[in-house]
């Protein structure tokens, strides 16, 4: 079997704290989602998603049931979570927190950010599906909200990106761009010109960081690798539309107090 190859934030090396941003080796799936597919909303054999979300589970430390993924709908929603769901009733949001030992929060990416959090201080851990949409309607802040009600300080909070669609992968149509600027002009800053007329390439990974700097948290990291490029070890919704492949795999990062 081969072994899980997940990837670690520096910042979240904290005590009483397990976290992994897993990569898409290490599974049972195959085809387009060779081989650690943990999306239950891709049309792979849902056994075979399951036995990869029970073995992220086990590397996380956690009991299969307990790793608990919403039904992300790219909002600007958050949660605090007390104990496991059952898995027709995932809540619809893209944010989780709690304090609960022994439960995993995740999120599932295929280019948007995934996000994890943790303040070991107060023992409060958070997850975020960020793409376009939730980093600008104020997920990252939703999450912090929640985790504040739990007992967390934004202070020692600290936040580290997963696997990423990256600045050079991007591309975006002039009404994306006017989306942005439209909310704060200094948004432009994020967009550089493409080879295409009236076409621009956006950073996400720049923007989430700048969204998250904003509400004054203790560190902030980003793994640093594009989803879209790095196909050995990521899967990408971008490069599977390209390829017109007729679905894509889903990547898992999460995190629990362990």
């Amino acid at each position: 079997m081969t072994e899980l190859q997940p990837l670690h934030a520096r910042n979240l090396a904290l005590p009483g704290l397990a976290h992994c941003f897993f990569t898409r080796g290490g599974g049972v799936s195959t085809g387009v989602y060779g081989s650690l597919n943990g999306g239950v909303g891709s049309r792979d054999e849902p056994a075979l998603v399951g036995e990869n979300r029970a073995r992220m589970a086990r590397r996380l430390g956690v009991d299969a049931e307990r790793l608990l993924v919403p039904y992300q709908i790219h909002s600007s929603d958050a949660l605090v979570v007390e104990a496991p769901w059952a898995q027709d009733a995932r809540p619809r949001c893209d944010g989780l927190a709690t304090r609960a030992r022994g439960l995993g929060l995740g999120v599932t990416g295929a280019d948007c950010g995934m996000l994890l959090f943790a303040d070991a201080k107060a023992g409060v851990i958070g997850a975020a599906h960020a793409g376009w949409k939730g980093a600008l309607g104020g997920v990252i802040e939703a999450t912090i909200v929640a985790m504040e009600r739990e007992g967390a300080r934004r202070a020692e909070i600290h936040i580290a990106l997963g696997p990423t669609i990256g600045a050079g992968s991007y591309e975006v149509g002039p009404e994306f761009v006017e989306r942005f600027v439209a909310m704060d002009a200094a948004f432009r800053r994020f967009f550089a010109p493409s080879g295409k007329a009236g076409h621009a390439m956006f950073d996400l990974p720049g923007f989430i960081h700048a969204q998250a700097a904003r509400l004054d948290i203790a560190s902030f990291e980003a793994i640093g690798i594009d989803t879209y490029v790095s196909e050995d070890r990521c899967f990408s919704y971008r490069r599977s539309v390209h390829r017109n492949e007729p679905d894509y795999g889903r990547l898992v990062s999460a995190i629990a107090l362990v």
